[in-house]
């Protein structure tokens, strides 16, 4: 591996899709605080705290939980933000040069703003599922969020991966 200190300082070009993973992550950002303090008075004293592989809840806890998937999502949020400002310091599966800088930073700076996008969708899905939970008595978050939540995240990573070692 290449020493970042040699790798080429630039930032890639902005384009539409960054903008609309930009602000698609910064609307489920403030979609999950919204949800959390509107909803967060209506709550039993003890709500699901955690659900098994099958999406059942399988342990509860205070209703001060309710802010911890909001709590890390934002730190989260923030540092990858800050992160994606400086693309030269990522690990790469390739060694970076003049020539492929900016394909490389433009791949891995569009992966952080998905996959920050894809944890705040996932936070306020999961802090929903915990309400209706909660409050409804429903049966937690349902089998078909281990897998899919797997699928959006592996899916578009392994793809960056092979556009990342096809441009060498």
């Amino acid at each position: 591996m290449d020493s970042f200190e040699k790798r080429p300082k630039t930032r890639p070009a902005f384009n539409n899709a960054d903008l609309l993973l930009e602000i698609l992550g910064w609307i489920s950002f403030v979609l999950i605080w919204i949800l959390v303090i509107l909803k967060y008075s209506s709550l039993p004293d003890s709500i699901p705290t955690h659900f098994n592989a099958a999406g059942k809840v399988d342990d509860y806890g205070g209703k001060g939980t309710f802010f911890i998937s909001p709590i890390i999502g934002t730190i989260m949020f923030v540092g990858m933000t800050i992160l994606n400002r400086y693309p030269y310091i990522f690990n790469y599966p390739v060694k970076i040069t003049a020539d492929n800088a900016e394909r490389q930073y433009t791949i891995a700076t569009r992966l952080i703003r998905y996959i920050k996008f894809v944890i705040m969708c996932l936070s306020l899905i999961i802090e929903y599922k915990i309400f209706v939970t909660a409050t409804r008595g429903s049966s937690g978050l349902g089998g078909w969020f281990l897998p899919v939540f797997l699928g959006v995240i592996f899916i578009p990573l392994i793809v960056a991966i092979v556009k990342a070692i096809e441009i060498k």
